[in-house]
């Protein structure tokens, strides 16, 4: 699994924030709705949809520890799911994540 295990990695620490969900679950959809309504750029992984899907869920799983979906990643750092982002959001912490990220445009001139 090392060279695809490498190719997710690069994706999760170098490319916009990828967000890894699966389609029929409504913690993924409230996360999806809330990076939407902040403005943010970020990339959709759907396990369920991706013939690799199981491969890539397993892979987190090494990673992060993370059985569950959704799946956050900031800067290449698991910010975990629902909860933990909601909690960021709700302490101010997630937008500056993402601004520092390049996910939301930073607007202060």
């Amino acid at each position: 699994m090392g060279e695809y295990s490498e190719h997710y990695e690069h994706c999760i620490i170098y490319l916009v924030p990828p967000y890894i969900l699966k389609t029929n679950c409504g913690y993924c959809t409230r996360v999806k709705k809330l990076l939407s309504q902040l403005g943010a750029n970020y990339r959709v992984i759907e396990l369920d949809v991706k013939s690799d899907g199981d491969t890539v869920q397993s892979t987190l799983v090494e990673w992060t520890g993370q059985r569950t979906v959704p799946n956050l990643f900031i800067n290449g750092k698991h910010i975990s799911g629902c909860n933990n982002v909601t909690a960021k959001h709700n302490d101010r912490k997630l937008v500056p994540l993402l601004t520092e990220a390049g996910a939301i445009a930073n607007t202060s001139s």
